[in-house]
């Protein structure tokens, strides 16, 4: 059975990725913790800041999986503590941030409790390429 999406055009060859990917963004991001912001730099690089107050550089973890962006936080709960009231949940949170092709993550820093993701956007040069054409069957 076929299915008539926007990138079934006989013009675009190899795109059923960003299908996927169109997908996968509208599945997730429902949740709203932690608070972040998106910055963008003249020179095409970005930022990201997440507020993940209350964690350790050891309770957080960012890496690049799948050409995602993946934050984690987990909290580690302290031991032989009694509260009378406890209004700061130590909570885990996973936030997925899906990167374009020539996306890398340059740097990361936490202070003030603010996580900072530094990504750069690699210069990609324009090529062409010539194919050469044989004659008889293909290999």
């Amino acid at each position: 059975m076929n299915r008539h999406t926007s990138f079934a055009s006989p013009y675009l060859l190899g795109f059923e990725h960003l299908e996927r990917l169109l997908e996968r963004t509208a599945r997730g991001g429902s949740d709203a913790y932690p608070p972040y912001n998106i910055e963008t730099f003249d020179d095409g690089s970005l930022r990201i800041i997440l507020a993940v107050a209350g964690f350790s550089k050891e309770e957080l973890s960012v890496s690049e999986e799948d050409r995602q962006l993946v934050v984690r936080g987990k909290q580690i709960e302290a031991e032989g503590k009694t509260f009378l009231h406890r209004g700061i949940a130590a909570r885990q949170f996973l936030r997925s941030f899906v990167l374009a092709d020539g996306i890398e993550v340059t740097a990361a820093a936490l202070e003030n409790g603010l996580l900072t993701i530094d990504l750069a956007r690699k210069q990609v040069q324009p090529s062409v390429r010539v194919v050469k054409i044989s004659t008889g069957d293909m290999p």
